[in-house]
């Protein structure tokens, strides 16, 4: 989830509520004499001499400044921060058209996009002056680091800004991203931003200011030396706002992790950079490769190779956005993206009566008798993405699950993931979902994300993983003809109930079908039928079963699918590996070393076995080995968080303090919240007489920790909503059975 608001005095309020689609200024304070004046003075127009002069403006903007957090960190609860630490006149800042100019293709693109919207979409408006309403515009300085960078460096998020806010309705322009100095991976804003310039001269000097097209064409060289650099090109650079955490002087408790695709693309099989995802792609895939792919161009556009330019419209999840302003290309370009092999859904087995799964469905004979009690166990495989599903705001994006059965003559057995009247999604649906709770044990239901003690449960789906959800209904005593049973994965932007907070009215979002598979099955015999082109090999159908059941906490049946798995593909070394896993969580030591000595024979020197086998080593007393494995795990994988941090504890354990030292400070180079990394650093600094470094991450973890008491907030929450208390335990069956004696058994229990 990330964390999204909107810097808007409240008296904007009433003007955006008349012009919400149109270009936005702030004028509600230039009616006051004493704010006229100010702006007159200190916000002067273009044609005047001292517009851009930088120095003078900023001092200018500290005289009437709110520096809640301090005189020197004027943007904070943002991360971000400028070249000299001034502010910024927005007149500094070229505008989309202006680039447009140049670069039709790019802008028309970049029109339709979120970064373009970032700002002046009107649910997002109402969230944010929630935060403005109650706490006061300094806080959303939190939210407009990414939502509107030039709002946040410009100086006006302070009460009373004469700031002319006509850059509002560009949100994340051009200048913004291309004047991004350097970045860092903490996330919530964590750039250097510097005076945009669209050009240096011939010593590379910026040149400030709008520059003629004619001379930009005739410089392209120094151009691109101006607006483009490396690390654009990176995962990093996106992780300046597709990672954020909620401060302690945001939320008044204490630090809380909001979202981090960019930690989940990293631990993911699309990074390359850790041994440890059950499978393994081809090729590095950055977050550019997914959302910017190159595409032939319609528009004239001098960044474009060969008639293609990397996408401008960073192609995501936003269909409410396209269809509330009337962006039908993007629209259709974003379902397509969404059904683009993202997720692989499967039937997997049946329980008949409780008995042993029978699996997988299409390989396995098995008969079905009326009166049959039937668990069908659909598994979701997140194959696609680079990251979580769903990433950003879990609270109020909405995917779930959607499963039916129905008999020959189309009666409905069960309905699980309806839509109800009104919009809202069946409350005991499967949801890949968050819950945030407040102090008081309730629902934050309106992303009040800074009210928030701690997140009930977490049902997504992480890169490369699978999530079993099994349904469980009655065969009919007159049942004759066959049972069609279909399970999809739908998609919305967001729940019901804050899209109608959002825009004060009903408003009726696109449902996206992301994947579907139907099965039938006869009542009687059902034999075993050739390879479906729609499913998976059956080794990986048992591979992703067992994935499920392990992130489910089922070690035993894990263990078993895993096995399953070796049998059909004894050569391959990760399933082995799996077995291991499974019978580590499981605490069957002695079982998980034979099964990783099995996969180093078939695979030596695969640093997924030795970063579990120096595990069991360590357990098992054996720290030296340990050790020497996790040393060629990171030697392989250098960015390796895991590796690395494991093999820090093992060299501390050993009081190889120096050492250890090495591997945190590693770890922090990768996750700079790592929070074992806080706390072994803390003693490690300690005992190396480093005193300033160990004060610092030892507040570093207190602040960080686990809060012991915040289960009570989940427990109560739960406890006041049954309907979805299930949806906390990894292993749950969605059933009819105690409806049974309504018209149907329609029910989900």
């Amino acid at each position: 989830m990330k964390f999204k608001s909107i810097a808007i005095p409240p008296a904007l309020l009433a003007h955006r509520a008349l012009r919400i689609a149109g270009v936005l200024a702030l004028t509600a304070a230039a009616s006051c004499g004493w704010m006229a004046w100010r702006a007159e003075r200190a916000y002067a127009t273009d044609n005047e001499p001292d517009a851009t002069d930088r120095s003078a403006y900023s001092q200018t903007v500290k005289e009437h400044y709110n520096s809640r957090f301090g005189v020197d960190q004027p943007f904070l609860p943002s991360n971000a921060v400028t070249d000299t630490g001034e502010f910024i006149n927005p007149k500094s800042f070229p505008t989309a058209k202006y680039c447009g100019h140049c670069h039709q293709e790019a802008h028309a693109e970049w029109r339709q996009s979120v970064h373009a919207n970032s700002f002046r979409a009107p649910w997002y408006v109402k969230n944010v002056n929630m935060l403005i309403n109650g706490k006061g515009i300094e806080y959303a300085r939190h939210c407009e680091g990414c939502h509107n960078p030039i709002a946040l460096t410009s100086g006006a998020m302070t009460q009373h800004s004469p700031v002319n806010r006509s850059f509002d309705a560009d949100g994340v322009t051009c200048s913004v991203c291309h004047s991004i100095q350097q970045v860092n991976t903490r996330g919530t804003g964590s750039y250097m931003l510097a005076q945009p310039a669209v050009m240096v001269d011939e010593s590379g000097k910026p040149i400030y200011g709008e520059v003629s097209d004619k001379e930009i064409l005739a410089h392209l060289d120094r151009h691109s030396k101006a607006v483009m650099k490396d690390f654009y090109h990176t995962s990093e650079f996106c992780s300046a706002c597709h990672k954020a955490a909620l401060p302690r002087m945001l939320n008044d408790y204490k630090w809380q992790r909001a979202i981090f695709l960019y930690d989940e693309w990293q631990l993911s099989s699309f990074a390359k950079q850790s041994p440890l995802p059950f499978y393994v792609k081809d090729q590095v895939s950055t977050c550019q490769t997914c959302h910017m792919k190159r595409e032939e161009i319609q528009l004239p556009d001098y960044g474009a190779k060969d008639g293609k330019l990397a996408s401008h419209r960073w192609l995501g999840a936003n269909t409410v956005l396209s269809k509330f302003y009337g962006y039908d290309a993007q629209m259709e370009k974003t379902i397509a993206f969404l059904r683009n092999g993202a997720l692989n859904v499967d039937i997997f087995g049946i329980e008949r009566n409780g008995d042993k799964i029978i699996a997988p469905l299409g390989s396995a004979p098995f008969e079905i008798t009326p009166g049959n009690i039937l668990t069908v166990s659909i598994v979701i495989q997140n194959k696609g993405i680079g990251h979580s599903l769903v990433p950003e705001q879990r609270d109020f994006y909405e995917s779930w699950v959607e499963f039916e059965a129905k008999d020959a003559s189309g009666r409905t057995l069960m309905h699980s993931g309806a839509l109800q009247p009104g919009g809202s999604l069946d409350p005991q649906a499967h949801s890949f979902t968050n819950r945030l709770v407040n102090a008081q044990g309730g629902l934050n239901d309106l992303h009040q994300v800074w009210d928030t003690r701690v997140v009930a449960y977490n049902n997504t789906i992480q890169s490369g993983r699978s999530q079993v959800v099994r349904y469980q209904f009655k065969v009919p005593a007159d049942a004759t003809g066959p049972i069609s049973i279909t399970a999809k994965v739908n998609y919305r932007r967001f729940n019901q109930h804050f899209i109608d907070f959002g825009l004060g009215k009903h408003y009726e979002m696109p449902v996206v079908e992301m994947a579907a598979r139907t099965r039938t099955l006869a009542v009687g015999s059902n034999l075993a039928e050739s390879p479906d082109p729609q499913d998976n090999k059956d080794w990986m159908r048992w591979n992703n079963y067992g994935i499920g059941l392990l992130d489910a906490q089922q070690y035993a049946d894990s263990a078993y699918a895993f096995k399953r798995v070796t049998e059909m593909r004894p050569d391959y070394a990760d399933a082995y590996t799996n077995v291991a896993i499974a019978d580590s969580q499981w605490e069957r030591f002695d079982d998980a070393r034979a099964n990783l000595q099995k996969a180093l024979q078939l695979a030596p020197h695969n640093a997924r076995a030795l970063y579990y086998f120096a595990l069991v080593e360590r357990i098992q007393g054996h720290l030296d080995a340990a050790i020497s494995d996790l040393r060629e795990v990171t030697a392989q994988f250098p960015r390796s968080r895991d590796a690395h941090r494991e093999l820090g504890f093992s060299l501390y354990q050993q009081h190889k303090y120096g050492e250890a030292r090495a591997e945190y400070e590693t770890l922090q180079s990768i996750d700079p919240d790592d929070l074992a990394a806080h706390y072994i650093l803390s003693i490690v600094y300690r005992r190396l007489g480093m005193k300033a470094e160990a004060t610092r991450e030892a507040s570093a973890f207190a602040d960080q920790k686990d809060d012991p008491t915040a289960s009570t907030y989940a427990l109560e929450f739960l406890r006041k909503h049954p309907e979805i208390t299930s949806e906390s335990v990894p292993w749950h069956i969605h059933s009819d059975l105690a409806a049974e004696s309504t018209a149907g058994g329609v029910t989900n229990q």
